[in-house]
C-alpha cells in the first residue's frame, strides 16, 4: 500500500503508522544476507507460533533481535541454547506496530560454542576441580534459623516472593534484606560486598541470593568467578534462587542449595508454622502418654512394695516360729525327757544320779524316775 503523507499547506506530514509502513517497505528491498552472532534471549514457547531470539556481537556487545516462525525453527532441531554461535539466514524487517528492527530468520546453522559460553564452561571446569561444586562439601539447611539473610535487586517481584513465601510459613521469621545490583557490569562485585556483609551480621544463619527471570546476559554475573567463590566461602550455608527453573548459573552449582524460583527458596529457610505446631501437639501428647505410663508403672511398684512390706513382719514371724519349733523339736529329742519316753529310767540315791552299778549296794533305798512319774525301790 502507497504511503500518502497529509497536506498542511506546502508542509507534507506523515503520521507515525505511515513512517513506519513506509520504512518496513523500504527495508524488504534489502536482500536475505546470513548474521552471525551469539544466541540470547531464547524464547519458545508451545502456544506461540513464533520463536524470539537475540543475536548478540561478542565483540562489541551489538544486538539484533530476530525472530523464526516455530515450525521452521522445530524442523531444524538444533536444540539451541543462549551463548552459542550461529549464522542466522534471513532478511530485515520492521515490526511497525513499535518500529522494532528485526532479522526474520529462515535458516540456522550451528557455527560453533560462542565466546561466553565457552569462558563458562572452562570456569566451570576449573571451578569444578577445585571441588567448589563437590557434593561432601554442601551444608544442611538450619531447621529454625535465627535470622535470614536475603541478598537481591531492588526488582520488587523476586523480594516480595521471597518474603511472601517465609512469612506465610513462618510469621515469627526476621529477614535482613540486602537490595544491590543484579545485573551489569557492576553485579557481581555489589553482589559479592553484599553477601560478605549479610553473612557478618549476628545472628545470620542462612542466606538467600535471589533475582527474577532474565536473559543469558542478564544472569552472567551469578557466573562470575567472584561470586562463585563467596557464595562457596560463606560462613553460613546459602540457597540460591536465579532466573527461571531452566537456568543454572555457576553459583548454583557452588551453593548449598537451589531452588527453582524465589518462592521456592523462601520455603526451604524455613518450617511450615502449622506442621511445626501439628508436630509440637503430637509431642505433647507423646509425652503426656509417657509420663501416663510412667506413674502407671511406678504405682503398680509402690503397691506391690507396699504388699510385700505389709506381708512382711507375719512371714517373718512365721519363719522365726517355724525355727523355733524346728530347735524345740531338736532339743526335746536331745533332753532326758524324752530319753524317758522312749522307756528308759533315772535313777537317783540320795538325790544323786547312779551311774553306775557299783556306786550302790543291797538294802540301798534308790528313786526311780520314768515317763509318766516316780517311785521307790530298794536294792537287792
Amino acid at each position: 500500500m502507497k504511503v500518502e503523507p497529509l497536506l498542511y499547506g506546502d508542509r507534507k506530514v506523515y503520521t507515525v503508522a505511515a513512517f513506519n509502513r513506509g520504512v518496513a517497505s523500504w527495508l524488504q528491498r534489502l536482500p536475505t544476507i546470513w548474521v552471525e552472532g551469539e544466541v540470547t534471549e531464547l524464547r519458545r514457547q508451545a502456544a506461540w507460533q513464533t520463536v524470539f531470539f537475540t543475536l548478540k556481537d561478542p565483540d562489541g556487545g551489538a544486538c539484533l533481535r530476530a525472530a523464526m516462525p516455530r515450525s521452521q525453527f522445530d524442523a531444524l532441531r538444533l536444540d539451541l541454547r543462549n551463548g552459542e554461535r550461529v549464522h542466522v539466514y534471513g532478511r530485515p524487517e520492521l515490526w511497525e506496530q513499535k518500529a522494532e528492527l528485526r532479522l526474520r530468520a529462515l535458516s540456522i546453522e550451528r557455527f560453533g560454542i560462542g565466546e561466553h559460553l565457552a569462558a563458562l564452561e572452562r570456569l566451570k571446569a576449573q571451578l569444578a576441580a577445585e571441588g567448589l561444586f563437590a557434593e561432601e562439601r554442601k551444608r544442611p539447611l538450619p531447621r529454625l534459623p535465627r535470622r535470614i539473610g536475603l541478598v537481591t535487586g531492588n526488582d520488587a517481584a523476586a523480594k516480595r516472593d521471597v518474603l511472601t513465601a517465609i512469612q506465610s510459613r513462618f510469621p515469627p521469621a526476621r529477614v535482613l534484606v540486602a537490595e544491590t545490583y543484579v545485573q551489569g557490569p557492576r553485579a557481581a562485585a555489589e553482589m559479592v560486598a553484599a553477601l560478605e556483609a549479610v553473612c557478618a551480621a549476628p545472628e545470620v544463619d542462612v542466606v538467600v541470593l535471589a533475582r527474577g527471570g532474565g536473559s543469558f546476559e542478564d544472569l552472567l554475573p551469578f557466573s562470575d568467578e567472584r561470586l562463585v567463590r563467596a557464595v562457596a566461602g560463606c560462613p553460613v550455608p546459602v540457597v540460591t534462587a536465579v532466573g527461571h527453573e531452566q537456568d543454572t548459573p555457576l553459583c548454583d552449582l557452588a551453593a548449598d542449595r537451589r531452588a527453582s524460583t524465589p518462592s521456592a527458596a523462601g520455603r526451604l529457610v524455613v518450617p511450615d508454622v502449622d506442621e511445626l505446631l501439628a508436630g509440637l501437639s503430637r509431642a505433647r501428647a507423646g509425652l503426656a502418654r509417657g509420663a501416663r505410663r510412667t506413674l502407671e508403672l511406678h504405682a503398680l511398684r509402690l503397691a506391690q512394695r507396699h504388699e510385700r512390706l505389709r506381708r512382711a513382719p507375719a512371714l517373718l514371724v512365721e519363719r522365726r516360729r517355724a525355727a523355733l519349733a524346728e530347735a524345740g523339736g531338736r532339743l526335746r529329742a536331745l533332753s532326758p525327757r524324752g530319753t524317758l519316753d522312749r522307756g528308759y529310767a533315772i535313777v537317783r540315791r540320795d538325790g544323786e544320779l547312779v551311774r553306775s552299778a557299783t556306786s550302790v549296794v543291797a538294802g540301798d533305798a534308790i528313786a526311780v524316775e520314768v515317763a509318766d512319774g516316780s517311785f521307790g525301790a530298794r536294792v537287792e
